[in-house]
Formats: structure tokens, sequence, C-alpha cells
């Protein structure tokens, strides 16, 4: 986030109806930011005297929920994959359509094809769709690049959005696939000795992902992709179990990963691993839905301890999804878990896939990140299908996104 969105004013927020901050639910709340950060929150009769006479906003006993952290997404692309939908939706399957030549191999194209400007400006539509929707912070991965310098452009464009703000945003690196006519190993020299070492050195991600599966990565390669990765300081994580069961979420547990994303077809030794582990298991409903995979069994992992998030996988292909509150609202319906823990998964647990232990909670020494609830019911945006009842979204502890 842009130093231009941190907010230097010291403000106190009172007329909350109730607050989730999300691992407690309080009433009557009122919560003090100074420089961005959250340094009170509590009953707003308990207020301490040092704050009494700093600037009030009332938010006219309204409920307050963590902004959400969309741990998941591949925002930056060009084109679009309405063809492949409609060939999908007519029975033909993503793995059918991806080995011949279309898929992931279409939007590379018309990415590669664009200017920074014309990705950062498509981006930057995409992010306002999220905010909207109470995602205050995300991760955006590239990965349509494939070549080294289409790689690097792309991290341009995710830098260029994180330093104008409003949101908060990580960036990672994806291996994606290996392009078509370039031998495999001489693919993985690049992105293990060129590639990788110049991210880190350039400072344009914080972790480095593998999509590791049928026509993607094998689990060993995706080894000398994460090895390369830590050497450099980089943080690991990987696309695992999505359409085929390789292990991969077994190899990133044992390396420190942050997070196995996708699990559709992961078993329960996975999810020990994952519990174990400490990695987060993040799921994706809208891609298991639009590829007509399994439904992640959320209710299963939580029990098992797993640190469960969820992300919407916003991507031209298999999940052209806008909301994490409907992903949050399908693993509610689909996946078993309560409300509460939904919540949990896409706020904390979220932010923890990224490493960002100061994002998706309200608590004394995190950002001042939230979503002010258009009533006076904070988990309302989790009832309401298709309209999220929002009045107001705040990122260090300013208003970027107002009713109207």
């Amino acid at each position: 986030m842009s130093e231009g969105w941190t907010c230097r004013v010291n403000s106190v927020f009172t007329g909350i109806s109730e607050l989730y901050t999300p691992l407690e639910r309080l009433t009557r709340a009122a919560l003090v930011v100074s420089e961005g950060e959250i340094v009170w929150l509590g009953p707003e009769s308990a207020l301490p005297e040092s704050y009494r006479g700093w600037p009030v906003t009332d938010l006219g006993g309204r409920g307050v929920l963590p902004g959400l952290v969309d741990s998941h997404t591949h925002l930056v692309w060009a084109g679009d994959r309405l063809e492949e939908y409609l060939r999908r939706a007519r029975g033909e399957s993503y793995e059918a359509i991806l080995l011949a030549g279309g898929g992931i191999h279409q939007t590379v194209e018309a990415t590669q094809r664009a200017s920074e400007d014309e990705l950062y400006e498509l981006a930057q539509a995409r992010a306002q769709v999220l905010l909207q929707g109470g995602v205050t912070a995300l991760e955006i991965k590239s990965g349509y690049g494939l070549k080294l310098e289409q790689e690097l452009k792309m991290l341009r464009v995710i830098k260029r959005l994180r330093q104008t703000g409003p949101q908060r945003i990580a960036a990672t690196l994806l291996a994606h696939v290996v392009p078509g006519g370039i031998k495999r190993d001489a693919y993985l020299e690049m992105i293990t000795t060129e590639l990788i070492p110049e991210v880190a050195n350039t400072g344009l991600a914080d972790a480095v992902d593998v999509f590791i599966d049928q026509g993607a990565f094998t689990v060993a390669e995706a080894g000398r992709v994460f090895e390369a990765a830590r050497w450099h300081g980089l943080a690991i994580k990987g696309h695992a179990e999505q359409l085929t069961h390789t292990g991969a979420t077994r190899l990133i547990c044992e390396l420190g990963g942050l997070s196995a994303d996708h699990l559709e077809q992961a078993t329960e030794h996975d999810w020990q691993a994952l519990a174990a582990s400490g990695t987060v298991g993040t799921l994706l409903p809208g891609a298991a839905l639009l590829l007509r995979k399994p439904f992640p069994e959320a209710r299963a992992m939580w029990d098992l301890g797993v640190k469960v998030a969820v992300a919407t996988d916003h991507n031209p292909g298999s999940s052209p999804l806008f909301s994490l509150l409907l992903a949050l609202q399908l693993t509610v319906a689909l996946g078993g878990l309560s409300v509460e823990e939904a919540l949990l998964a896409g706020t904390r647990h979220a932010a923890d896939a990224l490493g960002q232990v100061s994002w998706g909670r309200l608590t004394p020494g995190a950002v001042a990140d939230f979503v002010v609830v258009d009533g006076s019911q904070a988990l309302a945006p989790f009832y309401y299908w298709g309209h999220a009842p929002i009045f107001a979204v705040y990122v260090a502890g300013r208003p970027v996104m107002a009713a109207r």
C-alpha cells in the first residue's frame, strides 16, 4: 500500500453496534486509530480518558468487520476466455482445452501483447470491484508472462498497484506452465538462476508459487523452484491437488510453505500434514465449481486442525469471480463452515497465508483496515447473496470507499 494512503491523524470510531475481531464479538464498541494502526478497542463506555479528546467519527450504530483479505488472485491479465467458458458449459473439460493449446495459453498471448499501462488499468478496475466487496488486502500473482521479461512486466504492474493503493497488495511470482517450444530443463534453469534472483534483488515479489499438476510442473520440478526461492529469501506456496493428486501439499508443508492452495483432490493425509506444519490450506470455491471438481471438504479439514483460508482465485479462465464474500458464502453452504469460521477464513487465516500477521484482524498493533456494514448486524454481508450491504471501507483508518 502506498505511503500516501497511510493515515497520520489520530481517530476514535464510536457508534459501533457490534464488532468482530474476528476471534471475538464486541458490542457497543469503540475503535481507536493512530497513524494507520489500531491502538485500542473495547466497549465504548470503557474508552480511556487519554483518547477522549481525539477527533471522533460516529459510525451510527453500524456493525464492523475486519477488512477482507483475498489471498489468491491472478488479477493482472488481458483478453478474455468467454469462448472457453462456453465450451466448458457444453461439456468439454478444462484439461482437454489446456492440452489443445487453449486455456492459460490464450491468456498468455493476450497478456504478452498488452502494455504495462493497459495491464495496470485493467487490474486497477478489477481491484476496485474487489474493494467494493470489502477486500482491503489481496495477493496478486504473475504467471501469464512465462518469458523472463514478460513475467517482470507483470510484476512491475503489481508493484505499481501496490504503490498507488488503496488496497494492500502481496506480490507473488508464479511458475505457471512450461511454454511451448522450450525444453523443460532449460525453462527451469531460467526460473531458478535468472528470474528468481532478479525478482529477489529488485523486491518485485514476496513469494514464489508453483502450479504443480498435470500439464504444469511435477513435484520434483517444484522442489527445484522452491529451493531457489528459499535460497533467495522468498516465501513459498503452491497450487496443490487441484486437477490430480500429486503430493504437492506434503512437499509444501515439509518446506515450511505459507499455503497450499486449491486442495480439491487432497486426502486426509494431506490435511494432517497441513495441520501439523501450520501451513494454511487455501480453498478456492469458484474454480472447484466452474471446473466441476469435488468441493473441498472444509469442515473435515477445519475439524482436523487445518488453518483454512478461502479466496476468489480471480482469473480469466477457471474462476472469473469478483466476490470474496460469495466464495465465503459458498464455503458455508457447500463446505460446512459456520459463518463465524468463514469470516476467519477470509480475514485472519487469509492474511496468515500471505505471511502478513497485522492484516485481517482488529487488534492493537494491527493495521486499521475495516468494513462498516450498512446495518447494525455485522454478519449481514454473509446473509445476503448477490448484494453486499457495505456502508464504507477503511484502509489505515481512512475511508477509501463510502456509501453514495
